[in-house]
């Protein structure tokens, strides 16, 4: 099995780029269909959104996931149903709108996950939802009657109505929204078209397809660059759209982090390192056209180009640092414990070790312990499954050169959840999460070897080996889960890198002959 190819195959693909490979967004594509239905591909999302529906009705994740994706699929169903009725998308819509009826009927505990805005897309969508309800009262749909008479949706509890109606009093009174809220622009409604404050360049607006055809409104004008971004997008996958692009700069950073730091013999094309080196701003770095930058970009394409010997200044990393941590970003409402694992790894690799420096990471290797949990994992709002939080803390913590207690609680928690066909998973078994676990146990106890740890390593390598790595359900957050492909193959072959480099872990898994990762969105 050559996983040098692979990763150089990999690192070509990325390189040739601009966007970035990210899976469709049930959230995203839902939007699409509401606010831009002569954007070509619309059927295309209608049999996207009618294939992804769940027995039940909803969308999306397990648990409270499903809420945001149901919320905006329901509603983008009703629109169309209002548009151009047909049996199969009205049937969608009403299983869908008793899933929401049944998700938060009262009494009904709902936890909403932390992903992006969900404080302010879920009473967006339910207001929209319940207008769509008062006008079939008026005017009834076949196939869409609603019971009981009057029924209508509550916003549950950790939303915030009272922000969103100020946000949207905001635009009408033609003020500027903080550079972050671009990337949601769609919930403000009508008063997002045209909005002054911003406009829809190449690669469109807020690096969000919902927020730019929230911009042009329901018929964008042809031939405009941010429409062009709009066709762009839905044509990669034949309607659909991904929650986010570009995220080029973000998937560079951590594909080049990920191989430079297993060692991966590969050959880094001068672009991507050129590419990197100038998103490096006096702010820091943002992870696509259209964001703001942010700690996590930052600290992760500053620890890829200290790795590729191309070094950049570590100041714009001071202006995140919020007491004994580093905020993602400004104003930050929950803080992130990857994003401070980075910031740690950014500072390790930084070749100039200043006291400023020194006293930082003393600080964040504090912070990162105090937030393990009690069963030695970690959990992030970055991502759906602690294996992706705990790897994150687990190198980071490995980086500074002694082994602690929370490495081995951490190891430990890996070791008590294997599989009983070599995997790991959160909800399911995934080679994501497999991947990360396997990186945990060799990276957590490099230079120790411990024979329980080499065996679960080298178990976790053959399911892998033998399992379908295309298989990658979406766990990473946005404004719902997505998967970004090449992020998750980087660090499927850096496992295995890392396990046929170390010669009893090698020998324990036997085999080595597979086919190559297939793209996965």
């Amino acid at each position: 099995m050559n996983l040098a190819s692979q990763g150089q195959q990999l690192l070509d693909e990325m390189s040739a780029d601009p966007y970035g490979d990210f899976s469709p967004s049930l959230y995203e594509t839902a939007r699409i269909v509401a606010l831009a239905p002569t954007l070509a591909g619309h059927g295309g999302r209608i049999r996207y959104l009618l294939d992804e529906q769940h027995g039940d009705g909803s969308w999306g994740a397990p648990y409270d996931y499903a809420l945001l994706p149901t919320l905006s699929a329901t509603e983008a169903l009703l629109s169309e149903s209002r548009r151009t009725p047909a049996p199969a998308v009205a049937a969608a819509a009403r299983d869908g709108l008793r899933a929401l009826f049944l998700r938060l009927a009262p009494g009904r505990a709902v936890t909403l996950p932390d992903t992006v805005a969900v404080e302010i897309l879920v009473p967006h969508l339910v207001a929209e939802i319940n207008a769509h309800l008062a006008a079939l009262e008026d005017n009834p749909l076949p196939g869409l009657e609603i019971s009981p008479a009057g029924a209508r949706l509550p916003c549950p509890p950790g939303t915030y109505p009272e922000l969103l109606g100020h946000l949207r009093d905001t635009v009408a009174r033609g003020q500027v929204l903080p550079e972050k809220l671009w990337h949601s622009l769609e919930v403000v409604g009508p008063a997002a078209r045209r909005a002054p404050f911003a406009s829809p360049g190449e690669f469109g607006l807020g690096c969000s397809p919902a927020a730019t055809a929230a911009w042009f409104g329901a018929v964008p004008a042809p031939r405009q660059a941010g429409v062009r971004y709009l066709e762009v997008l839905q044509a990669r996958h034949g309607g659909p759209v991904p929650v986010a692009a570009p995220l080029d700069i973000f998937e560079r950073a951590w594909v080049l982090a990920t191989f430079t730091d297993v060692g991966l013999p590969v050959s880094v094309p001068a672009g991507l390192v050129d590419g990197l080196r100038a998103a490096c701003g006096s702010s820091g770095v943002a992870g696509g056209a259209g964001l703001p930058p942010d700690a996590d970009d930052t600290s992760t394409a500053l620890h890829a180009l200290a790795n590729l010997g191309a070094p950049q200044p570590i100041d714009p990393l001071w202006e995140f640092q919020a007491d004994d941590h580093f905020s993602t970003y400004p104003e930050e409402r929950t803080p992130s414990v990857s994003t401070n694992a980075h910031v740690l790894q950014a500072f390790i690799a930084h070749p100039e070790r200043t006291a400023r420096i020194e006293r930082a990471m003393v600080r964040l290797v504090s912070w990162l312990c105090g937030q393990q949990q009690e069963d030695g994992s970690w959990t992030d709002k970055w991502h759906a499954s602690p294996y992706y939080a705990t790897v994150c803390c687990v190198v980071a913590l490995a980086g500074c050169g002694e082994p602690t207690p929370a490495i081995r609680k951490a190891l430990r928690w890996v070791l008590d959840n294997q599989r009983e066909d070599g995997s790991w998973g959160y909800w399911e078994s995934t080679p994501e999460e497999t991947a990360y676990a396997v990186q945990i146990l060799l990276r957590g106890s490099a230079g120790r070897p411990d024979p329980a740890v080499e065996r679960a390593a080298a178990r976790g390598c053959a399911h892998l080996l033998g399992g379908d790595l295309a298989r990658t359900p979406p766990l990473w957050h946005d404004k719902d889960l997505y998967t970004p492909a090449r992020i998750v193959r980087a660090e499927t072959i850096a496992a295995l890198h890392l396990a046929r480099t170390n010669p009893r872990v090698a020998a324990l898994t036997g085999r080595w002959e597979t086919g190559q990762p297939e793209r996965t969105a």
